[in-house]
């Protein structure tokens, strides 16, 4: 793998999905980088996520997708709407072949840690510090001071906050604005699949509509296990942390009187863990000088499209080809970056915070007139303007 040696010295802060894409995607536009993590080894908290044809094309361009193709699970049908009570299918869509057709690529689901395994291995191994929690980060007209817990401070020319919806980089931008309490959160868990039931194992992506609630599930890590992610109202649950843990009988209870099929994947799974979605407003801005946000730093979005890795991916590819401009001027190619990316991130904060409330409908009219709508909708070409789009073509128009 080239190790380039020359050009701005670039701090990234965070080494995450985005964090390490757009490490490797500066590495590929001939740049060098240092990834500063907090933890102590590269891990990926959480479980499964859909990989769609508009990640799945700038994978490709990294030259990860034999790496990436060993555990993932190409999706034969998505958007497979079930009724809450008795599991009736409201609608389903193939993918095997249309998705192809239509985009030039597959929609997949991989485990969180083989994705980033799969983006790691794009990465210089010296790139990458451990164990490097940023407390700080300051400004000038010359760059800036990113400040670690142990007392250390580096130099960077250009710094790429990509530390998470808590980001410590976005707090040293602008004054953030407190996120509201949405009333609802997440539960997830992992089933092994010599557990699960067999109509969880098919290559598909099963949603499960009822009042007040959803719950998701899809085969990940090679067909070895169930993704699981269901979201319900939250009451006083406030913790936004994907390290929280919660009871299988809460988990349980939020979904009693469904389809015994939920009950009976809810029953078979790991200890779940859970966490609030709490709202945040689109920035207007993501970038102070040679300061920059990428992924949910920049733009926390409801997973209700499965597009917040994708999103981060894209952030990547593109800042890489702004930052490697011939003559670029860094303070100026960031503002390009924010420029090409923050239309597109803030239409899809918006159309996932949307998607709860239609999710979520109690049963009566308003539910049925939407089945009715879900029966006759084509959601992959509905979402054309998600899954074609080329974020690296549409930089270059």
């Amino acid at each position: 793998m080239p190790h380039p040696a020359h050009g701005p010295r670039i701090a990234i802060v965070g080494g995450g999905i985005g964090g390490l894409a757009a490490a490797a995607f500066l590495c590929r536009a001939g740049l060098t980088a240092t990834v500063y993590e907090q933890a102590s080894a590269l891990t990926e908290v959480g479980a499964g996520l859909l990989v769609a044809p508009n990640a799945i094309r700038l994978l490709r361009r990294l030259g990860v997708m034999e790496r990436f193709l060993r555990r993932a699970v190409p999706l034969e049908w998505a958007w497979e709407f079930r009724r809450w009570a008795d599991g009736r299918v409201l609608s389903v869509e193939r993918l095997d072949g249309v998705c192809e057709r239509l985009y030039g690529e597959r929609t997949y689901t991989a485990h969180r840690a083989d994705l980033l395994d799969t983006v790691r291995s794009a990465v210089p191994d010296d790139w990458v510090r451990l164990g490097a929690r940023c407390t700080s980060v300051d400004a000038g007209p010359d760059g800036a001071l990113v400040g670690f817990a142990d007392g250390s401070r580096v130099e960077a020319d250009i710094v790429i906050g990509a530390d998470g919806v808590h980001s410590v980089v976005r707090g040293a931008l602008a004054e953030p604005e407190p996120p509201e309490y949405s009333g609802i959160c997440a539960f997830r868990t992992v089933v092994p699949a010599h557990t699960a039931p067999d109509f969880a194992l098919r290559p598909a992506q099963t949603l499960w509509l009822g009042p007040g609630r959803h719950f998701v599930h899809y085969p990940i890590a090679g067909g070895s296990a169930v993704n699981v992610v269901a979201v319900a109202p939250a009451g006083d649950f406030t913790d936004e942390s994907w390290s929280t843990k919660a009871d299988v009988g809460e988990f349980q209870a939020e979904f009693a009187g469904w389809d015994p099929r939920v009950t009976e994947l809810i029953t078979a799974g790991d200890v779940p863990g859970r966490w609030a979605l709490l709202e945040r407003a689109p920035l207007r801005q993501w970038s102070v000088g040679t300061v920059t946000l990428l992924g949910d730093a920049a733009h926390p979005m409801f997973p209700f499209f499965a597009q917040g890795a994708a999103q981060s991916i894209e952030d990547a590819a593109v800042l890489a080809r702004c930052l490697a401009t011939p003559g670029a001027n860094p303070e100026a190619a960031l503002k390009r970056y924010e420029a090409a990316r923050i239309a597109r991130t803030t239409r899809l904060q918006q159309v996932s915070h949307a998607r709860r409330d239609i999710n979520h409908l109690p049963d009566g009219p308003e539910q049925r007139a939407r089945d009715t709508a879900l029966a006759a909708s084509d959601p992959l070409v509905g979402n054309g303007w998600i899954y074609g789009y080329d974020a690296e073509d549409a930089l270059v128009s």
